[in-house]
Order: C-alpha cells, then structure tokens, then sequence
C-alpha cells in the first residue's frame, strides 16, 4: 500500500506496469481499493484531540482487552 500510495501514474493511468511483478499488481489493486477513502481527506487544520479521543478509545475498548500482556 504504502509503495504505491502516492504514485499516482501507475494507480490511476496504468503506467509502468510492465515493471511489476505479479505481487506488485495485486497489491495495486489494494491501493486503488483504499484510494477513495484516503484522498481528499487532509485538512489544513490539526484535528481537536480532546474531540476524538472519545471516539478511538471506544474503538481500543470493543478490539482490544482491558489489560494487554507485552
């Protein structure tokens, strides 16, 4: 995901495949999954931390346990 997140060409025009090998091609085709969610999503302003920490500690609560053993 990561090592095609940004590039743009190969996600969107279909440049430069020839250089992929097959592993390349599936996990492009995760990125273009992805790419809806992530673009267009950036703010210019810092999100309000005390706003969401309700929210992911909700969601650390319902997929974590309570006590984690390191």
């Amino acid at each position: 995901m990561i090592r095609y997140h940004s590039f743009y060409p190969a996600h969107r025009e279909g440049a430069y495949t020839y250089l992929m090998n097959e592993r390349d091609k599936a996990m492009l085709e995760w990125v273009r999954v992805f790419n809806p969610y992530d673009l267009y999503t950036k703010s210019h302003q810092r999100p309000e931390v005390n706003e969401l920490r309700p929210y992911y500690e909700a969601l650390i609560a319902e997929y974590f346990p309570a006590q984690l053993r390191w």
